[in-house]
């Protein structure tokens, strides 16, 4: 049986995307590193971004009065597109901290391989493993999380960058913790 790149479980029945709480001990343990490397991770947590993306975030992709990144679709090369993702203030305001100070440069300055293994230490100290503790798995798990709380589809097909609406269906798809919540009713 293969595995469609377009699903939210590989051919196994194996989840791609964080749950919940997995995307909690994810947070906890990215509060215990140094504050760039925090940041970072949060960053990719909140808005689902692919690591190039949140490379190439600088200080003027910042949104401080609506709190909101301006994130570069880099799937995208043959055209300009910009996405407008809601963060929490907070991480605006961090981000600009940090940002300001690196006027015109990326905010993190360091490569695409380190903020990999940035992402998989925090996943090896929360105790996550499997083909969902990745950066992918943090961003499948976005758009999960969106489908959990029932925000349009349209808006996490924005949010994501996904040109067709059928790539962000899958998330729509994910019942795993609805369909736990209804069976232990009958428990």
């Amino acid at each position: 049986m293969r595995t469609n790149a377009r699903d939210a479980y590989d051919a196994e029945g194996r989840r791609k995307y964080l749950s919940k709480a997995e995307g909690l001990k994810f947070l906890q343990q990215a509060a215990l590193r140094p504050n760039l490397d925090a940041l970072f991770c949060r960053t990719i947590y909140y808005t689902g971004c692919r690591i190039s993306e949140a490379l190439s975030l600088r200080c003027a992709d910042i949104d401080l009065e609506m709190n909101v990144l301006l994130i570069r679709s880099l799937k995208k090369r043959e055209r300009k597109e910009i996405r407008r993702i809601p963060v929490p203030e907070l991480l605006a305001k961090e981000l600009m901290g940090v940002a300001s100070s690196r006027e015109g440069e990326p905010i993190w300055p360091f490569s695409r391989t380190t903020g990999w293994r940035i992402i998989k230490s925090v996943m090896n100290a929360a105790l996550i493993s499997g083909i969902h503790a990745t950066t992918k798995g943090l961003r499948h798990g976005f758009g999960v999380r969106g489908a959990m709380v029932h925000i349009p589809v349209s808006l996490i097909q924005n949010w994501m960058g996904h040109s067709d609406p059928s790539t962000t269906a899958i998330y729509l798809a994910v019942k795993d913790e609805e369909e736990r919540e209804l069976i232990e009713k009958t428990w």
